[in-house]
């Protein structure tokens, strides 16, 4: 086991692994920027170094100053948490050169399921399926068209290294595809310096659902059943439950195994998540695969009672998983609410700032995951996430109604939050009766 880990990451997810470590007896050395320094969270690590300026770009990207500061700080092992450096092949790979263990699936996995053309490709090898699309990354307007045509129309087009919605566009016909076509290149190169673009016959109504994955170094994998995150506001999701309302257990069991199928094929370890849609009748096509611990895995650690983080650092340790699949029975249900410095009142308009008070809330079946605190400066630079609010009840009902008092009883004063939205959908009828789609805030609830 390692015996010194640098957190190559910044709030709630730091926060996290720190703890982590610490229960596993594991010192940590945690990096900031300028705009952190002084973050409550620091002060439980172990050691902290500075890493530049408040600009990620310029510190938590820059990898040659992390691995400036796990030698200084002398660690074994890099966690890189989620976002920032988390799928970076090249760091990965930067890591191993250095004799630095990565708390991550090797850079060549991630290469094969990083990108979501290969992914695509390797999906249809695992005999996984796919959403009707073209075979590669399309190179120009007219093979777009012919494409579409063949498909059939509407279609949505689909940055190769996107995520979070960025580079995404949908055509309902030859003449819009043409204006989404370059509109979607051009955000795609701007976001992620690649302006590939793939074209997928577009499901409308969708709902989107992911398999929980977590395998080691001796060839075991795992899957921790289903979360679903259909409730979500331009692909950015909003609220995640488990297990997934409204899926047949048929669906459910074949979508698992899909999910470890693929992994497998893909040479994976470590925790993963490996993410769907799901149609309105019940078919579900791969999307991608998220290769690090993602924001929302609480809410499989509720369900499952197992530790996702202790896990991945046991994992990487080259420790087998003591664990069978038959044994990894979800119980209860679980929800998580990301609770984000913004203003849901004025187009979710950034809220940075000082909190002047917070007050947590607590407890039966409450869990609050976050690095603030009261006085606390939410700085404008990086993710507005201030912190994650879970429920772990014995039904979906008892979930939802935990939740609303949950979320009606935290308080963060100084600065605006998602928390009233949130109480919003929760008390809809149609997320009550779990008829939530991925279109389902702007098409419901945000059209009002």
């Amino acid at each position: 086991m390692f015996k010194r880990i640098l957190v190559a990451n910044r709030g709630e997810i730091a926060l996290r692994v720190i703890r982590a470590c610490r229960e596993l007896g594991i010192e940590t050395v945690a990096i900031f920027s300028e705009a952190d320094r002084g973050a409550p969270y620091l002060e439980l690590a172990d050691e902290a170094i500075c890493v530049g300026p408040s600009r990620a770009a310029d510190s938590y990207l820059r990898i040659d100053r992390v691995i400036s500061a796990a030698e200084i700080g002398n660690v074994q092992a890099i966690h890189p948490g989620y976002g920032f450096l988390s799928e970076n092949s090249h760091f990965a790979e930067v890591c191993r050169s250095c004799d630095i263990g990565f708390i991550g699936p090797t850079p060549e996995a991630m290469e094969r399921v990083g990108d979501k053309n290969s992914a695509r490709a390797l999906a249809r090898e695992a005999k996984v399926p796919t959403v009707p699309g073209s075979e590669g990354i399309i190179s120009n307007e007219q093979e777009a068209v012919k494409v579409a045509r063949e498909i059939g129309f509407p279609v949505l087009l689909k940055a190769t290294a996107g995520g979070g919605g960025k580079g995404m566009r949908v055509a309902a016909n030859d003449l819009a595809l043409a204006s989404a076509w370059q509109q979607a290149s051009a955000e795609a190169l701007a976001a992620f310096g690649n302006p590939g673009i793939y074209i997928e016959k577009y499901i409308e109504r969708p709902r989107h659902v992911e398999i929980q994955i977590l395998g080691d170094q001796h060839g075991n994998m795992f899957h921790l059943w289903e979360r679903d995150c259909s409730t979500q506001r331009r692909h950015q999701k909003l609220i995640e439950e488990s297990p997934s309302p409204r899926l047949p257990q048929a669906t459910r069991l074949a979508m698992a195994e899909a999910a470890v199928r693929l992994a497998k094929t893909a040479g994976y370890y470590s925790a993963g998540t490996v993410e769907f849609i799901v149609d309105q009748q019940d078919n579900f096509y791969f999307i991608e695969v998220n290769a690090r611990i993602q924001v929302e895995h609480p809410v499989s650690e509720m369900v499952t009672g197992i530790d996702l983080l202790k896990a991945q650092i046991r994992v990487a340790a080259g420790e087998k998983l003591d664990l069978k699949q038959e044994e990894i029975i979800p119980r209860g249900h679980a929800i998580e609410c990301r609770i984000n410095a913004e203003d849901p009142a004025a187009n979710f308009r950034p809220c940075p700032g000082r909190i002047d008070r917070i007050v947590a809330p607590g407890g039966f079946g409450v869990r609050w995951d976050s690095h603030a605190a009261s006085g606390y400066v939410v700085p404008p630079h990086y993710d507005s996430l201030i912190g994650k609010l879970i429920v772990h009840q014995p039904t979906r009902k008892d979930a939802i109604d935990t939740m609303i008092r949950a979320l009606r009883e935290l308080r963060v004063d100084g600065i605006k939050t998602t928390a009233p939205i949130h109480i919003e959908l929760l008390q809809n009828s149609a997320f009550h009766d779990a008829q939530v789609d991925t279109t389902f805030v702007e098409r419901v609830v945000l059209a009002k």
